[in-house]
């Protein structure tokens, strides 16, 4: 795989539901809240300051807004007085409209006042947030760049890929939009409390009778349709496992004619999912018009009762008004404040997954010593090494290996015989658990990781390339290189001509698949990058297995001019590419049960030999077939 796979991202929820969903709909839940929401409150610790404004500025925009309805209220009672005393005939009687006027342009100023701290406080937190998850963000970067080799091997990289993009942004819009609509929800609420009970508290008593009702409705609507959900994402689960399935392998279900089975398996799914996703939405749809049947019936309780108080003349009309804007502002927080409350639960949960990568065990801190300056030979000594990825599961068990300066070393045996693992430990992609690797008698432990590394080219049967031209790709090896250098490691691995014939040469974009070049020509450019780098010790890890017959000659042909005057290890399947070698070592469950060169181990006629004549005949046969 010439580049990382693109992860499957989280599924969006249809309709909108799910962690950002309607109340009463379900959120992935932290394992431990408390403990995760206090560590996310540290990364804002730095910006104190800018909190305590966003805090105020969230406060006066909202007691601004809240204050507009009572004020909207006494320019219509003063509107209503002066009708009344109009059609009542009352001599002189007039409509106050400088009054009225007036308190529209306090109004006017209340919400341009109100509009510019709603203004504020979305820019400061914007920036907090940003400020937030770059930080978070770099803690991230720099921890993958430190931890060992069997993360990556036991985690899978859409997962991480997840972890550090989606769930770092569900933080980031959940900083800066939720905290601050929190905040305006709770001070709308507190206050729309305040003002109503200033107006009229028999009025409130009867919007907190519509409280429980409503809430009990949505609870009940919400755990009905929630196995409708249950049941929506996971046949949207299988639908896109399907979709991706079918068009990975197209081109064999065509080869198949297996198109109509296909297509039925996809209406299958599809049909469950209209099912469940039409229940689903149907009955979390009810929830709206069944809360607007409930404040209806509070409204016309609010008219009736304020239409008495006012005809008792204990309530101005104005202040009826008032107060049916202020029970239409009620429901609004307490519902902003439940999907909050959820949208919470979601972001803690994924600042909770953020952290277990944080958390996780870096690799052993690096010897303090000086960089490994002293001029390599390419000796390498195996001394009772033994590894396991586990205490209870030993994989190599007292292994001794001489490879002398210059000697070409051959690693063959079955699948999961140990023979990447030999090399991840040579290279300290994982430690020793007992024994020494030394390189020219020097224990590897005591090396600096990136010192050790420097002296080690890699290529591998992945041929690896990043979306950039041929001439950074073949670079990556040596930033320092200059443009001459660059062209003769090409010209040294055979690449250069077929570079040549490309319509940018070496300027040539690599795509972001990397698909518009050769399997083959991807091989040449990483062994150009290899010679570039310029190694004393070489591996070569399965580096003809997937190309033409043609194109190995060329790339055999290339790897030879790399290995000349190096220390190589070869990993093979192919043992007719080995043949040549100074030592072979046979692996298997771990061990090394043979050495010695080709011909040695044919007249042992032990492992090796079964492999080879086994390899042999099969090629033979496919030779004669053809």
């Amino acid at each position: 795989m010439s580049r990382s796979q693109t992860p499957d991202m989280q599924m969006k929820k249809p309709g909108g539901f799910g962690p950002r969903g309607p109340l009463g709909m379900p959120a992935e839940k932290p394992k431990n809240f408390r403990k995760t929401l206090n560590r996310l409150i540290k990364y804002l610790s730095p910006y104190k300051i800018n909190l305590i404004i966003i805090f105020s500025m969230a406060v006066l925009s909202t007691v601004f807004s809240i204050l507009s309805p009572k004020i909207m209220g006494k320019a219509t009672t003063k509107l209503f007085e002066g009708f009344i005393l109009k059609v009542q005939g009352v001599p002189g009687a007039e409509i106050d409209f400088s009054y009225i006027l007036k308190v529209l342009a306090f109004l006017s100023v209340l919400y341009i006042v109100s509009s510019f701290f709603s203004y504020v406080q979305q820019y400061i937190m914007a920036n907090v947030a940003q400020k937030t998850v770059y930080t978070m963000r770099k803690d991230i970067s720099e921890k993958l760049a430190r931890l060992p080799l069997r993360f990556y091997d036991s985690h899978a990289h859409g997962e991480i890929l997840s972890r550090i993009t989606n769930d770092v942004d569900n933080i980031s819009n959940t900083l800066q939009q939720s905290i601050t609509q929190l905040i305006s929800s709770i001070v709308t609420l507190i206050g729309v409390i305040v003002m109503m009970l200033t107006i009229s508290p028999i009025m409130t008593l009867i919007v907190f009778i519509t409280l429980p009702l409503s809430f009990i409705i949505t609870v009940a609507v919400a755990k009905k349709s929630q196995k409708y959900f249950t049941a929506q994402q996971k046949s949207l689960g299988q639908l896109n496992a399907h979709v991706e399935e079918m068009f990975s392998g197209h081109k064999i279900i065509k080869a198949y004619s297996r198109e109509e089975k296909s297509l039925k398996e996809f209406d299958l799914i599809n049909e469950e999912l209209y099912n469940s996703g039409w229940k689903a939405q149907f009955i979390s749809g009810i929830i709206m018009p069944l809360l607007s049947f409930v404040s209806n019936i509070g409204y016309v309780l609010i008219c009736v009762v304020g239409g008495v108080l006012a005809s008792a003349k204990k309530l101005e009309i104005g202040d009826i008004q008032a107060f049916i804007q202020y029970s239409r502002q009620f429901n609004q927080p307490i519902t902003q404040t439940a999907n909050i409350a959820n949208i919470l639960q979601s972001t803690v949960a994924s600042a909770e997954r953020v952290f277990e990568i944080l958390d996780e065990d870096e690799e052993e801190p690096d010897a303090k010593a000086d960089d490994f300056a002293i001029k390599v030979q390419g000796k390498v000594e195996f001394n009772n090494v033994t590894f396991g990825y586990s205490k209870d599961s030993i994989l190599i068990k007292d292994m001794n290996i001489q490879v002398e300066k210059g000697q070409t070393v051959a690693i063959v045996g079955p699948t999961g015989a140990g023979k990447t693992t030999l090399v991840n430990l040579l290279m300290r992609f994982y430690d020793i658990s007992d024994g020494k690797i030394t390189i020219d008698e020097q224990d590897i432990m005591t090396m600096k990781r990136n010192s050790l590394r420097s002296i080690f080219g890699m290529v591998l049967q992945d041929t690896w390339l990043f979306s950039g031209t041929i001439k950074e790709n073949i670079a990556y090896s040596n930033k320092d290189a200059t443009f001459e250098q660059i062209v003769k490691a090409a010209q040294t691995a055979y690449a250069d001509h077929f570079i040549r014939t490309l319509p940018q040469g070496y300027d040539t974009l690599i795509n972001e698949q990397a698909n518009n070049i050769s399997q083959g020509q991807k091989q040449l450019l990483t062994i150009a990058r290899a010679i570039l780098a310029d190694p004393k010790i070489l591996i070569l890890d399965e580096a003809t297995s997937s190309v033409d017959t043609r194109t190995e000659r060329l790339i055999q042909k290339a790897m030879t001019e790399l290995m000349k005057g190096r220390t190589n290890f070869v990993i093979a399947h192919r043992l007719s590419t080995i043949q040549g070698a100074d030592l072979i070592l046979v692996m298997n469950n771990g061990s090394i049960i043979e050495k010695g060169t080709h011909t040695e181990l044919l007249e042992r006629k032990g492992f090796y030999a079964q492999m080879y004549f086994s390899q042999f005949t099969n090629s033979k046969s496919k030779d004669q077939a053809v």
